[in-house]
């Protein structure tokens, strides 16, 4: 018991004051201690310390310049703002990797619940919507059709939840 008490406390502590760094190391922490659900939750701060940036801003700000920059044929400046996008993306696409990749390697996998299981589906869903935002082409493509995937998977999920509760019902 003690160790759980000593887990939520450390989980609160850090919550409020952890920098990026501290909450992936925390998150690798979690996952070596088999604490998946810790772990999901060190991550979405991750992401969170990230969005607390505005990438989307950002993004929208680059894009504009971009533009602006071509219809003036200033191309030095557009290559520049090009290089600088793909940082941003790549960035953003290694997080959201690593979370689908923690997601599909252990956190659904290892729910405890049907709740949990949709949840984990739902939030697998939103990390592709979030890469499908940005990439192109092929990829995009992709990371579209995994999120409708991802989505269906927790709609099915629910479905079956709804189903055996209805059965149980049934038999009371």
């Amino acid at each position: 018991m003690k160790s759980r008490s000593f887990w939520s406390n450390l989980l609160s502590l850090r919550a409020t004051e952890a920098s990026r760094e501290d909450n992936v190391y925390m998150a690798k922490l979690a996952e070596q201690a088999e604490r998946y659900e810790g772990m999901v939750e060190f991550m979405e701060k991750v992401v969170k310390i990230v969005d607390s940036e505005d990438q989307e801003g950002i993004m929208e700000v680059i894009f504009s310049i971009e533009q602006k920059e071509e219809s003036r044929g200033n191309e030095d400046h557009v290559k520049l703002i090009k290089d600088y996008r793909a940082t941003i993306e790549t960035k953003l696409s290694k997080i959201c990797d690593g979370i689908l990749g923690l997601l599909d390697s252990h956190v659904v996998p290892s729910a405890s619940s049907s709740e949990s299981k949709i949840f984990y589906l739902k939030m697998k869903g939103d990390y592709f919507r979030y890469l499908a935002e940005f990439k192109t082409g092929a990829d995009r493509k992709e990371a579209a059709m995994s999120t409708l995937l991802a989505y269906k998977s927790a709609q099915d999920e629910a479905g079956d939840q709804i189903k055996e509760s209805a059965k149980a019902e049934e038999t009371q």
